[in-house]
C-alpha cells in the first residue's frame, strides 16, 4: 500500500482510499479524544482526505521506515496543526464529500469506548488494531459463506479468537454431523487460513514483507495494554 505513493494508476488511488475508508474511525476516535465535537470531527476528516487523496501525501513518506499507521496519524496531526483553521472556515456540509463515511455510527461507537486515561495516540492504535482484526475475519467469514460453510465458521468462531463458548467440541460434533476429531482439523484450518489473512492486511500498511512481524508482534502489545 505504501508503494502506491509512487503509482498514479487508478486501481492505486482507488486501494488506498478504500485503506482510508477502513480505517477511519481509528482517526474520528482520535479527533474526539482531542476535544472535537463530532460534528466538527466529521467535517475535519472529510477535509483530511480530500487533501490527502488529492495532494497524494504518500509521495512523502519514507518507505524504508514507513507504516500506514504510523503516517496516516502524523498526516492528521500536521492537518490538524496548520490546516484546520482554513478548512474549518468553510460552511459545514458545504464541501463535497470524498469518501462516504458512516458518521452516525462512528459516534455512537465512540461513546460505547470505555471510561479510560488513554492518550489520544494510544485510543487511535488500539481502535487500528482493533479494526484490523475486523477485517480478517470478516475476509474469514466471507471465505466461508463462499464455500458454503457458514454455519460451521459460526460455530466455531469462538474457538477461533478465543471467546468464552457455551458448546462443547463435542456438542458441535453432534449438531454438524462430523466426528470431533474432524471439527478439530476444521478449526486448524480456519486458525490458519485467519493468520495467513491476518499477515496479508498488515502487509497493504507497511512499506516490506520485512516489516510484518512487527507489526504484528506490536498490535498485540496494543491490544494487550
Amino acid at each position: 500500500m505504501l508503494a502506491s505513493g509512487q503509482d498514479d494508476s487508478p486501481q492505486a488511488a482507488e486501494a488506498l482510499e478504500q485503506l482510508c475508508r477502513t480505517y477511519w474511525y481509528p482517526l474520528y476516535a482520535f479527533v474526539r479524544r482531542q476535544g472535537h465535537s463530532s460534528h466538527d470531527a466529521e467535517d475535519l476528516l472529510q477535509a483530511f482526505f480530500a487533501r490527502f487523496l488529492e495532494k497524494n501525501y504518500l509521495n512523502d513518506v519514507d518507505r524504508s521506515k514507513g507504516r500506514f499507521r504510523s503516517f496516516l496519524l502524523a498526516a492528521l496531526k500536521h492537518f490538524l496543526a496548520d490546516e484546520w483553521d482554513k478548512a474549518h472556515a468553510c460552511k459545514r456540509g458545504g464541501q463535497a464529500q470524498f469518501i462516504a463515511l458512516d458518521s452516525q455510527a462512528a459516534e455512537g461507537r465512540y461513546w460505547e469506548e470505555p471510561v479510560s486515561d488513554l492518550t489520544p495516540e494510544k485510543l487511535y492504535e488500539q481502535r487500528w488494531a482493533c479494526v484490523l482484526l475486523e477485517q480478517v475475519m470478516q475476509r474469514l467469514e466471507q471465505d466461508a459463506a463462499e464455500a458454503g460453510k457458514s454455519q460451521f465458521f459460526e460455530g466455531l468462531k469462538p474457538f477461533l479468537i478465543g471467546e468464552s463458548h457455551s458448546v462443547s467440541y463435542a456438542e458441535l460434533a453432534v449438531k454438524f454431523g462430523v466426528s470431533e476429531a474432524a471439527l478439530k482439523m476444521k478449526t486448524q484450518r480456519m486458525r490458519h487460513r485467519y493468520q495467513r489473512l491476518l499477515r496479508e492486511e498488515i502487509a497493504q500498511t507497511v512499506a516490506s514483507p520485512a516489516e510484518v512481524e512487527d507489526e504484528i508482534r506490536y498490535l498485540l502489545h496494543v491490544l494487550s495494554g
